[in-house]
């Protein structure tokens, strides 16, 4: 069973009270609040050298402090505060992963192209969903599922199919680092839109963003 916005500001307040993390926290508003499955995942460790190595132990990981944790057990939506924190006792320090191409998929373009879009597609009065910023300034917009296939016919039909975009798609079987978790040891995610009830589980088709997303990038990237 889900939350309601009462009671995730009583878990909020309760969290301040016992001290709970805010992961713990995030956990339970992604699972609760907004109908979105977590997965722990593994965290940077920095060496000696200030090399940035894996929690997972696995030698040459290739997404280190970015990739689910292989033992963690997934929370689905709608799991507990209780079940959050179990589940983070378990794997202390792990940080908080949203599985793609179940409720959203993401469009991850430079952050100073998606402030720009996000500004225009406000002043159009488009539905937006959630836009994540990365530590290492990339924004991610979360569109509905299936966008990531989709995403070659619609640069197509946009007349965008010819252009060198540094515009890349997010689909089934990816996963993002989210808001506040620390992304790869770079450092922590942050929400440029934060979701809401509205967007979180209903977020815009990707044909309605694509468009404006490809020519801000296009002039970023000029």
């Amino acid at each position: 069973m889900g939350f309601t916005i009462g009671g995730i500001r009583e878990i909020r307040t309760g969290s301040r009270r016992r001290a709970r993390s805010s992961e713990v926290t995030a956990v339970a508003e992604y699972t609760g609040l907004w109908g979105w499955d977590v997965v722990p995942g593994a965290r940077a460790v920095r060496s000696a050298g200030g090399r940035a190595d894996c929690s997972c132990g696995a030698a040459g990981c290739p997404a280190p402090g970015a990739h689910p944790l292989d033992f963690a057990k997934e929370l689905t939506a709608g799991a507990t505060l209780e079940e959050a924190a179990a589940a983070w006792a378990r794997t202390p320090g792990a940080a908080v992963l949203l599985p793609v191409g179940r409720r959203f998929d993401i469009l991850d373009v430079p952050e100073a192209a998606g402030r720009g879009a996000l500004a225009r597609l406000e002043r159009m009065g488009l539905p937006l969903g959630p836009v994540a910023a990365t530590p290492d300034h990339r924004a991610l917009f979360f569109v509905a599922p299936g966008a990531a296939a989709d995403l070659p016919g619609l640069l197509y039909r946009t007349g965008w199919d010819d252009a060198d975009l540094d515009l890349r798609p997010l689909g089934d079987g990816d996963h993002i680092t989210a808001p506040p978790s620390d992304h790869a040891g770079r450092g922590p995610m942050r929400w440029l839109r934060p979701p809401t009830l509205d967007s979180a589980g209903n977020p815009p088709q990707a044909r309605l963003v694509v468009g404006t997303l490809a020519y801000l990038c296009a002039r970023v990237c000029a």
